[in-house]
């Protein structure tokens, strides 16, 4: 199986190392192409106004002034182009990425953008608590990746279909199980909007989640993640509302 490994985090991020020994535990044929620098919160972008511009880290392994999708397509069209992947593996990404996430994260779009090239895909995200990026505990993610995404692929992958697997900030024996989850919802009455002033008094602006309870809906990534539990979403490309689209179409025949 040749495996295409990718991330948002960048060609040198800790989560890609990772990401690269789950794949070697199911391969030997891994190559990464990967962003050169940090693309967190891309989403699907194309660099369509700039070239793109590849460089040759060592072999097997190269860096893409671009996003996560440009790398994909790269790794695809042109590096991989007389013998493309099997699998592409987005990830593992800094920080989970669940409920909206998905609309807004590169990590997701790497795997979306395998999945549209018609190559079977999966998004892998690490979560971290109160001790924040210098306390990742990526090895949860080492330890159990390889069995998750063998378990994916032995069940299958519909076209069109990509997976979206977090795992739980803690430690991989107090990890409680599985969840097949739907994407959540977060309250977004809790976003919020940082204003700040810098040295000269000018204004800047960060946003930001208010600190406050929450509780996540049952059945969702969110619920999963917070009780300790891997989660496992399968994403749709076709974002078309069905029922939505019948109402329409009944109005609009009148």
């Amino acid at each position: 199986m040749r495996i295409l490994v990718t991330n948002d985090d960048g060609i040198h991020a800790p989560g890609l190392e990772t990401l690269e020994g789950i794949a070697r535990h199911l391969s030997d044929d891994v190559w990464v192409v990967a962003p050169e620098t940090d693309q967190s919160g891309v989403s699907h972008s194309l660099s369509l106004n700039d070239p793109l511009r590849l460089r040759q880290v060592s072999e097997k392994r190269f860096a893409v002034k671009g996003t996560p999708s440009d790398c994909v397509i790269m790794g695809v069209r042109h590096i991989l182009k007389d013998h493309g992947p099997d699998l592409v593996l987005s990830g593992v990404n800094r920080g989970q990425n669940v409920a909206e996430d998905v609309t807004y994260s590169g990590t997701i779009a790497g795997a979306m953008e395998g999945t549209i090239l018609n190559v079977k895909s999966i998004a892998m995200s690490q979560a971290y608590g109160p001790g924040g990026r210098g306390a990742i505990r990526w090895h949860c993610a080492a330890h159990h990746g390889p069995r998750v995404i063998a378990k994916i692929l032995e069940t299958g992958i519909e076209p069109g279909i990509l997976v979206n697997v977090n795992f739980p900030d803690c430690e991989p024996e107090e990890v409680a199980g599985i969840s097949v989850a739907a994407q959540g919802q977060r309250n977004q009455a809790l976003l919020a909007i940082d204003a700040r002033q810098d040295g000269r008094g000018n204004p800047y602006f960060w946003l930001a989640f208010a600190k406050a309870r929450f509780e996540p809906g049952h059945g969702s990534d969110l619920k999963a993640i917070a009780e300790n539990r891997i989660s496992v979403t399968p994403l749709r490309l076709d974002l078309t509302d069905e029922p939505t689209l019948t109402r329409f179409a009944q109005a609009f025949a009148e």
